[in-house]
């Protein structure tokens, strides 16, 4: 799998926060259609969610500097190689071993350690001190599991942080942190900047 991530991508700067380096593919839609996969290659790009979440972690450190974080739907891992640069103990979770497989490369590059799971954490009690997720809103049935186990993490005490560029299953009734002008490709996102904002519930 390595070697596939490698082949399908190139390291290069991510946009928003371009002192982390990201394997990237040219082409999301052209490897997409390469994989045969039924979900696009999340672990390819950042995207802008991501790139969000992991700026506002960059800019404001302390919210998880010697604290246990989750990045879930981690894909690419952007956002937990960005909590890991801020001083987390940082766990990326995705249940795509491929996406896993491209985060060990992305915190290699970016030399910071990562624990990497691929279980499926949206049945289990959430057990962390924060939780980052970027861009889980996409579809219907990836919202309504996701937003149970957000809820039920914050109930918990868990600091809940979203990164999400007004995605159609995005929840109302959220708490806006920050927002950030995301730059994103038009191929994929239909515009070139996306006005993305970071939420809490």
């Amino acid at each position: 799998m390595e070697h596939f991530v490698r082949s399908a991508t190139t390291a290069r700067p991510v946009p928003l926060t371009p002192d982390i380096v990201l394997h990237t593919a040219d082409d999301v839609t052209a490897l997409w259609e390469r994989t045969g996969a039924p979900e696009p290659p999340f672990w390819a790009f950042p995207w802008a969610g991501g790139q969000a979440l992991a700026r506002h972690v960059l800019d404001h450190p302390g919210l998880v500097a010697g604290r246990r974080v989750l990045d879930l739907a981690s894909g690419s891992g952007l956002v937990a190689v960005a909590a890991a640069r801020a001083g987390g103990l940082v766990t990326a979770n995705d249940i795509d071993p491929v996406a896993a497989t491209a985060i060990a490369l992305n915190a290699r590059a970016n030399d910071v350690t990562v624990t990497i799971t691929t279980a499926d954490l949206l049945d289990t009690e959430p057990d962390t001190d924060v939780l980052l997720a970027g861009d889980v809103f996409y579809d219907r049935d990836m919202a309504a599991r996701v937003e149970p186990f957000l809820h039920a993490a914050h109930r918990r005490g868990t600091l809940v942080l979203v990164g999400d560029p007004h995605r159609s299953f995005m929840p109302r009734g959220w708490t806006r942190v920050d927002a950030y002008p995301v730059p994103v490709p038009r191929d994929l996102e239909g515009v070139e900047v996306r006005t993305t904002t970071v939420w809490r519930p």
